[in-house]
């Protein structure tokens, strides 16, 4: 079936006739669909409780509870439950009502032929695919990521660029290693939509955030019963991604024995979900990243070698921000103009201090650094951003306070900082990046204590 992989699609037929039941089945099954029966509506219903089904199919009339209170039932549960209803010829107004309480489709009976179910489940099934990835799509552009155009500014980034470029079209593997912060995950959504996989879902784990348990489960999906809490059969995010991209973040934070499983998946392109026995086959394309140095986690005994040679096929080494100056105050306005938009501010633009002050800050944070430092300037501003509102903490001194702000929050900053060295005034002058002498004229000022 065109467009759509019948593989791991598992749906739901009801309906009080057994031969009825048994001839739909038949048809899917031969398609490669996991189909499951229900002899009833309440049956179906306990079913769709316990199990996400890509789709329920039922039929119209039955017993104590038709197709429409099934869909209507169903959907209470499970608002995203896709449903086709069939009906007797000649009953299509019953057809109406149901699409009217949200059937997608439906079928009447006899069936012309098996090609009419085919043509039917098959479209029904891509649409919804279709409408999952425009919502995904609208998430990302929420997220309003820096254009791929300002990301490879700079002679470094170029060379990023030029090899960005030459797998994108490929199916290879890519390692993606640099520093916290530097756009690693924006370069691996670059690579995904430069490439043929490009209309299929890019799935993104975070692998730091979740323990072992919880980081098998969001990969590999569970059944029902797998753990405590497994309430319904859950897919993983490599079922998610079929036919598109799966971006591990973080890799080196994952856990030596969920890496054995991830390395057999790399290797097969099939797993079983937690608690299950069925091989499940998956056409994925593979991203990761890490800040960390994976051979000397090969030697420290915390990462598989095996697994660190199935990963690094096409190796990418983001430079630090302070690496690609020439994108800092572009990569800045883009920021502070999404912000302000947000915040229904204005920004006029940066100050000559605050333009020198965002070259010369060293960025240990890179650009999500430089991302959350902007937020707040904009906050605190009127229009046009000072160094006095980045509150960079400068190597040099200008004479003024540049990790403060005027008034009380200047004050709040040299009351906390004093705190914190045991009022030692030459240590706090130096955190502060003003001289002793301006650090004691501002004690006198606010009357610290």
């Amino acid at each position: 079936m065109e467009g759509i992989n019948n593989m791991g699609h598992r749906i739901l037929i009801v309906d009080d006739d057994r031969a009825m039941r048994s001839f739909l089945s038949t048809i899917l099954r031969d398609d490669g669909y996991t189909v499951e029966e229900a002899k009833d509506g309440r049956d179906g219903l306990a079913r769709i409780e316990s199990v996400d089904y890509d789709l329920v199919i039922t039929d119209l009339r039955m017993p104590d509870m038709s197709g429409i209170d099934l869909i209507r039932s169903g959907q209470e549960k499970k608002p995203d439950l896709l449903c086709i209803i069939i009906t007797a010829y000649g009953s299509i107004g019953n057809a109406v009502e149901a699409m009217k309480v949200g059937a997608a489709d439906y079928l009447t009976k006899p069936l012309q032929s098996p090609d009419e179910l085919r043509h039917v489940v098959g479209r029904v099934l891509r649409e919804a695919e279709a409408q999952r990835h425009i919502a995904l799509m609208a998430e990302e552009l929420g997220k309003q990521y820096p254009p791929p155009e300002m990301l490879f500014m700079g002679g470094k980034m170029k060379e990023i660029h030029r090899l960005v470029e030459e797998v994108a079209p490929t199916t290879a593997t890519v390692l993606i290693t640099g520093p916290s912060g530097t756009g690693k995950e924006l370069i691996a959504r670059v690579i995904h939509q430069m490439s043929p996989r490009r209309s299929k879902p890019f799935v993104s784990v975070h692998c730091a955030a979740l323990t072992e348990t919880l980081l098998e489960s969001e990969l590999f999906g569970h059944e029902r019963g797998a753990f405590t809490g497994a309430v319904a059969t859950r897919k993983g995010r490599f079922e998610m991604a079929d036919g598109g991209t799966l971006f591990l973040d973080e890799v080196g934070e994952i856990p030596l024995a969920t890496q054995v499983k991830l390395l057999r998946v790399i290797q097969e392109r099939e797993f079983e979900r937690v608690g299950g026995s069925k091989l499940i086959s998956v056409d994925v394309r593979i991203i990761t990243s890490t800040n960390r140095d994976l051979k000397a986690e090969i030697g420290a005994g915390r990462f598989r070698e095996d697994l660190f040679y199935r990963l690094n096929v096409f190796p990418i080494v983001m430079p630090a921000l302070n690496q690609r100056s020439e994108a800092i105050i572009p990569l800045a306005e883009y920021f502070a103009r999404k912000f302000a938009s947000a915040f229904g501010k204005r920004f006029i633009g940066f100050t000559s201090e605050g333009r020198s002050a965002l070259q010369k800050y060293p960025w240990p944070g890179n650009i999500r650094e430089l991302q959350n430092i902007i937020e707040r300037a904009v906050i605190l501003s009127s229009g046009e951003i000072d160094h006095r509102h980045l509150n960079l903490d400068l190597p040099e001194d200008n004479g003024q306070l540049t990790n403060g702000l005027l008034g009380a929050t200047e004050r709040a900053a040299i009351e906390k900082t004093l705190r914190e060295v045991g009022g030692n005034r030459k240590r706090a002058a130096q955190i502060l990046g003003i001289s002793l002498r301006t650090l004691q004229y501002r004690i006198k000022e606010y009357d610290i204590k």
